[in-house]
C-alpha cells in the first residue's frame, strides 16, 4: 500500500491542467469519495494494526498534497480570468483620486459647527409644505402684501400646498411641538419662482436660527451674530445692523459684515462700501409666538437666516451662483475642507 501511495504522489506532482474545468475533473478523480485517494481510505481498514499509524499519516499527507496541488491549478486559472496573470502582487496599489465635498456642504457644515458650540441643535423639515407653516403662522395674513415678497411654487394649483420659500417653516414646526427654551438651527433647500442668473436661482439653500427663552433681548442677538461673524470670517470682522422689515420679526434688521477682501477699505466686491450684506434678523414677533402656542408674555426670542450660497460666494470669491448647481468636477475639485 505504501508503494501505491508513493506512486500516486508522483502522479499528482506531475499533473497539469489546461482549463478550470479540467482542474475540477482532477479534483474529482483524486479527492472525491470514490476517487483514488478515497479508495486508499477504504483499503486502510485492512492494514495491520501495527502499521495503521504510519499508513494513516502517509494517506493524510497525500490528501493534503493533492488538495494543495489542485487548489494551485484552480487559482492560476482564476488569476487568468481576472486579468491578474503576469501581475506582481507585491507592487504598490493604484492611487485613486479622493473626492471633495461640495462647497455648499463645506459652508453648511462650518456654520452648523460654529452654532453647535453655542448649544444649538439641528432641526429639519419637509420641503413640500402647507400655507400655515410657510406663511400664516409667520404673521402673513391672507392677502397681506408681504406675501408678494416671495414668488412661490404651488403644487397642482392648490393654494394650500407649496414648495417652501424659506426654512422658517421648520421654526414653526419646532415651536408647535416644543416649549422653551428652544435653541436650534434649520438648514435646508428652498424654492422660489425666480429667473436663473449669476446672482439668483429658483433653488437655493438657507440656514436659519431660533432662540426662544425668558429674557432674550436684542443684545443677545447682536452678540450671537458678532460671535458667528468672527468665527466664520475672521477675528477682525466687524458687523453692523440696519433697520429693515420682516413680517415675523419686530424689530427687524439686515446684518452686514466688514469686507474681508479689502479689510473694509472698499473694493469691487463690496461695491466700495467696505460692507457686505449677509442676512436678515430680528426679535421674534409676539404674534408668531402666540400662533405657535408659546406664551408671549413670558418668553421672547430672536431669529435670523442667511443664504448658504451667498456666504459661499463671499468666502470663496465665486461670482456666478450657477456654478454651485452645474456639478462641474473642475470647479468642485477646488474645495477641500475638514468640515
Amino acid at each position: 500500500m505504501l508503494d501505491k501511495i508513493k506512486a500516486l504522489q508522483q502522479e499528482i506532482s506531475a499533473i497539469e491542467a489546461t482549463s478550470a474545468e479540467q482542474a475540477e475533473e482532477l479534483r474529482i478523480k483524486y479527492l472525491s469519495k470514490k476517487g483514488l485517494i478515497g479508495q486508499l481510505f477504504n483499503e486502510f481498514k485492512n492494514v495491520p494494526a501495527d502499521q495503521k499509524k504510519a499508513m494513516g499519516a502517509a494517506i493524510n499527507e497525500l490528501k493534503d498534497f493533492a488538495q494543495e496541488k489542485i487548489n494551485s491549478l484552480k487559482e492560476s486559472f482564476n488569476q487568468k480570468q481576472s486579468g491578474l496573470q503576469g501581475v506582481d502582487p507585491s507592487l504598490p496599489g493604484y492611487v485613486f483620486a479622493v473626492g471633495s465635498r461640495h462647497p455648499l456642504a463645506v459652508v453648511r457644515n462650518h456654520i452648523v459647527e460654529i452654532f453647535a458650540r453655542l448649544g444649538f441643535i439641528v432641526s429639519e423639515g419637509p420641503e413640500i409644505e402647507d400655507d400655515w407653516h410657510v406663511f400664516s403662522a409667520l404673521n402673513f395674513p391672507p392677502e397681506h402684501p408681504a406675501r408678494d415678497m416671495q414668488d412661490t411654487f404651488f403644487i397642482e394649483k392648490d393654494p394650500d400646498v407649496l414648495l417652501r420659500t424659506h426654512t422658517s417653516s421648520v421654526q414653526v414646526r419646532v415651536m408647535e411641538k416644543t416649549q422653551p427654551p428652544i435653541r436650534a438651527i434649520f438648514p435646508g433647500r428652498v424654492f422660489r419662482n425666480e429667473a436663473i442668473s449669476a446672482r439668483a436661482h429658483c433653488i437655493f439653500h438657507q440656514i436659519e436660527c431660533l432662540y426662544v427663552d425668558e429674557n432674550v433681548s436684542f443684545a443677545d442677538l447682536k452678540q450671537t451674530l458678532l460671535y458667528f461673524a468672527r468665527e466664520f470670517f475672521g477675528e477682525k470682522t466687524e458687523i453692523r445692523l440696519r433697520p429693515s422689515y420682516f413680517p415675523f420679526t419686530e424689530p427687524s434688521a439686515e446684518m452686514d459684515v466688514s469686507c474681508s477682501i479689502c479689510g473694509g477699505k472698499g473694493c469691487n466686491v463690496c461695491k466700495y462700501t467696505g460692507w457686505l450684506e449677509i442676512m436678515g434678523c430680528g426679535m421674534v414677533d409676539p404674534n408668531v409666538l402666540e400662533l405657535c402656542g408659546i406664551d408671549n408674555e413670558k418668553y421672547t426670542g430672536f431669529a435670523f437666516g442667511m443664504g448658504i450660497e451667498r456666504i459661499a460666494m463671499l468666502k470663496y470669491g465665486v461670482k456666478d451662483l450657477r456654478l454651485f448647481f452645474e456639478n462641474d468636477v473642475r470647479f468642485l475639485n477646488q474645495f477641500h475642507s475638514a468640515y
